[in-house]
């Protein structure tokens, strides 16, 4: 059995971070968080040196279109997976749901079984699948391809959630599926988000009722908060026990109204996400989308029309940006990107935390918040 131990950081261990504490890891778990007697001691062999820098739980995202040249929509296979994990490894993230975004049931069926395998083999940090349609709604598509949307029946809510070895994240549009068909993708494990919706306010609150537990880019692609109809976000943001996605790169929200959404929800409810397609961890800032080649420009991914297609976002910067925009500090950004979306994926028993028992998925970020090193389950 080896033994490594994480020495000389600053360690978020609980609510706070704490520079006299040693990290041991055995076999990918925490095993122990020890008073580090002297940090200035010579390390011995299977030490590691942090430092001094910020020990956090790594991150978790759960909206990956892509990364490292891939789009999974384009290649939803093992290799593929692998590689947009690589990609988004260097940022800090090391667990992620690749993200199908609305597709024919081939697609989705093969995507799902990509997912299913790369977890069987060992790929580092897959942690699910997210389905981002295509129960969606036409009027709030944003790049979406609306000839794929349709209502599910009852094989395609057995495909969706077929997953039995991952966490399966689905977004749909409440008035778009029967409250029925939600119960039963509920009642299957599956994780219902609200997105890419028109639906009213009173929609929204039979959604809740039925199962819906969080919401995909809150703000975007989905009816406004207005005085006489407060729409999906009003009730996204009146909901106490629901969580919200949000991307944060001053593009697709104001930070202004990223600061709303965090005083209205209670905290522990408001999560990252970066919904980054191909650009993100590679050279080209191009990609293929649904046939129509993209380009990230200054960061910004928009097709032809001028929807917003995604985002060049990376988990690390998103970090830096909470806590530069939205006036919270590094522990509750490192929480927003870690702790709450475990919380939201029912994966908060064993990540999400620098505790005892806890898989060993940890990111060292320097004084800039620049990510220096990180493990899965033990292994840099």
């Amino acid at each position: 059995m080896s033994t490594t131990v994480l020495r000389r950081g600053r360690v978020l261990a609980a609510d706070t971070f704490r520079d006299d504490l040693a990290v041991v890891i055995e076999d990918g778990r925490i095993v122990a968080l020890e008073r580090d007697p002297d940090p200035e001691a010579p390390l011995r062999a299977g030490q590691v040196d942090l430092e001094g820098g910020w020990l956090l739980p790594g991150f978790i995202d759960a909206q990956v279109n892509g990364g490292g040249g891939v789009l999974f929509n384009n290649d939803p296979s093992v290799e593929g997976i692998a590689a947009i994990a690589a990609a988004h490894r260097r940022f800090g993230t090391t667990g992620l749901l690749p993200t199908l975004i609305s597709d024919h049931p081939p697609v989705m069926a093969r995507a799902i079984d990509a997912v299913h395998r790369a977890i069987d083999q060992g790929v580092p940090g897959v942690l699910g699948i997210h389905l981002e349609g295509p129960y969606i709604a036409p009027a709030r598509k944003g790049t979406h391809d609306a000839s794929t949307f349709r209502v599910p029946g009852s094989d395609e809510l057995a495909l969706a959630a077929s997953l039995d070895n991952g966490v399966t994240l689905l977004t749909l549009a409440p008035e778009r599926v029967p409250l029925e068909a939600i119960r039963a993708l509920v009642e299957r494990g599956v994780v219902v988000a609200a997105g890419h919706t028109a639906a009213s306010y009173e929609q929204i609150a039979a959604g809740l009722e039925a199962g819906v537990r969080a919401f995909t880019h809150l703000y975007n692609a989905m009816s406004p908060l207005t005085g006489r109809e407060p729409g999906t976000v009003g009730a996204a943001l009146d909901d106490a026990h629901s969580w919200v996605g949000i991307i944060a790169d001053g593009v697709h929200v104001h930070p202004a109204s990223l600061r709303v959404a965090l005083k209205a929800k209670p905290r522990g409810k408001v999560f990252l996400v970066t919904d980054a397609m191909p650009p993100v961890g590679a050279d080209d800032p191009r990609y293929v989308l649904y046939g129509e080649t993209i380009s990230a420009v200054d960061g910004v991914v928009r097709n032809a029309a001028g929807a917003l297609a995604g985002s060049a976002l990376d988990m690390a910067t998103a970090v830096r940006n909470a806590v530069a925009w939205l006036g919270v500090d590094l522990a509750e950004a490192a929480r927003m990107a870690s702790l709450y979306p475990a919380r939201l994926l029912n994966l908060d028993d064993a990540r999400g935390h620098i505790a005892e028992g806890f898989v060993a998925d940890l990111v060292l970020l320097d004084a800039q918040l620049q990510v220096r090193r990180t493990w899965i389950a033990g292994r840099e």
